[in-house]
């Protein structure tokens, strides 16, 4: 389906907008590495809990089903399209629920969202790599709140998830490329539960996930 069809339909409107902004392009690219393995908190899911509840979305038609959406711009992140380091690795391809975001409109003029959800029991995205046969492969869960919201609604700090706070994502109007991608100021967290993750669980990037079966790569536009 093409970029038009999908601004027809009410979800994939939000999802366009999406897409033109690379979500989960967003993030610091320094590993959170910890002296212990980062462990709940009170009221939180573990990682196995997490993968539990998620270990359905192996299969990218039962995301499809449940209302996640794929980008419209069909882009596998790496780090080097982000202007971090090539050898930090890649994300992958983004399938996001517009609804969990809190997006309802085309940027304005930056994609903003009200979402303040946070479980990843229920993820707001998910994130595949492309595989030789043209498969995805899950490799991580995230979720993202905006600031703005997110402050509004109480909280005086970023979110956290076992004891980690989330990466801090803001564009840079001082340098060429835009790191906040068409987004308003958010925070995001992502969780490498289906791929090992040398960079550590909760980094960007992936240096073991790659986008080199990836067709159709778009351009990434800086400021």
């Amino acid at each position: 389906m093409g970029i038009r069809q999908l601004l027809r339909a009410p979800i994939s409107r939000a999802a366009a907008t999406l897409g033109l902004a690379l979500l989960l392009a967003g993030g610091s690219a320094v590993a959170l590495v910890a002296a212990d393995p980062p462990q709940p908190q009170t009221g939180e899911p573990s990682l196995a809990e997490v993968r539990a509840a998620t270990e359905r979305f192996r299969d990218v038609n039962v995301a499809l089903a449940e209302g996640y959406v794929r980008d419209p711009m069909n882009l596998c992140d790496t780090a080097e399209m982000m202007g971090r380091p090539a050898e930090l690795g890649a994300m992958g391809i983004h399938f996001f629920r517009p609804d969990l975001l809190g997006i309802s409109g085309p940027p304005n003029p930056r994609v903003d969202g009200n979402g303040t959800h946070t479980d990843f029991r229920r993820p707001a995205i998910l994130i595949y790599e492309p595989q030789a046969d043209g498969s995805l492969q899950l490799v991580a869960v995230e979720n993202l709140v905006f600031q703005a919201s997110w402050h509004a609604a109480g909280n005086s700090g970023p979110p956290s998830f076992h004891g980690v706070a989330w990466d801090t994502m803001a564009d840079d109007p001082a340098t060429r490329i835009d790191e906040a991608r068409m987004f308003m100021p958010h925070y995001d967290r992502h969780v490498w539960l289906y791929r090992e993750n040398p960079n550590g669980m909760f980094a960007p990037f992936n240096p073991a996930v790659t986008c080199r079966h990836h067709r159709n790569t778009m351009a990434v536009a800086g400021h």
